[in-house]
């Protein structure tokens, strides 16, 4: 069970390896850098963001640096870009489930869902 993500580059038809991604616990205004991340050639992180055991209820956030993403694939992007770092706030409510958070991204869309 625990935390993971997984990132899809949709421009490329591909996982969104190289991406620079953080994870921060967030209470009120308070917000804490738990982790950063380079995700592998899945476009995964090598680890769980959190183990079974590690993840505790409550609200985080996943930032995702996309400007810095596509300008590595080299994707000519307008200064600024449209997206530059995507941020993901949710909560986790019940810790004995998996919770997983992919993003689908391009240069100018996302999305994401509560995955398995």
């Amino acid at each position: 069970m625990g935390l993971s993500t997984h990132v899809l580059d949709t421009m490329h038809g591909c996982p969104a390896a190289g991406m620079e991604i953080a994870l921060f616990r967030t209470e009120g205004e308070q917000v804490t850098l738990v982790s950063r991340y380079t995700l592998n050639a899945d476009g995964r992180t090598d680890t769980p963001l959190f183990d079974a055991a590690s993840l505790r209820a409550g609200t985080y956030r996943l930032v995702f640096d996309v400007a810095g993403y596509f300008g590595q694939r080299g994707v000519s992007l307008p200064q600024p870009s449209f997206l530059n770092r995507v941020q993901l706030d949710f909560g986790v409510a019940d810790v004995s489930q998996h919770y997983h958070v992919p993003l689908l991204v391009s240069p100018w869309s996302y999305s994401t869902y509560r995955g398995s």
